[in-house]
């Protein structure tokens, strides 16, 4: 079995927000998928210090994202891989109480006004049941 499988390429995009489009005009939905990976650093500087790396290295690295629980740099390895390197801080905790993360949908401050569109085509979700 074979499959034709879209790649949505938004490096240049600011913010996940300018690929909402794009993503709405494929309607993917499926398993088994690996977006990007996710390198944490401690903070801002070290962050700065990972793409100035990647940068003379010949990489080509966004501008820092804020992502307002982090806040990342992109690039792509050599074979096309998309990297993230994504600050520790300030944290999923910043607007949500930590024994709860992860109960409810939390967007950031700018999607907020989307969130009726949102919920609307996000799968239902149940929490597993501990037993």
């Amino acid at each position: 079995m074979s499959a034709v499988i879209p790649v949505l390429d938004c490096f240049d995009a600011v913010r996940g927000a300018d690929c909402i489009d794009a993503v709405r005009a494929v309607r993917l939905v499926g398993n088994g998928a690996v977006h990007h990976l996710a390198w944490r650093v401690t903070d801002l500087d070290e962050e700065l210090r990972v793409r100035r790396q990647v940068e003379e290295a010949g990489g080509r690295a966004t501008e820092v994202i804020d992502r307002f629980w982090f806040k990342s740099v992109y690039f792509k390895e050599p074979g096309g891989v998309l990297f993230e390197i994504a600050t520790e801080g300030p944290g999923f905790a910043v607007d949500e109480d930590p024994a709860h993360l992860g109960e409810s949908l939390v967007l950031p401050p700018w999607f907020e006004a989307s969130r009726p569109q949102i919920e609307r085509v996000l799968p239902p979700l149940t929490m597993p049941v501990a037993k």
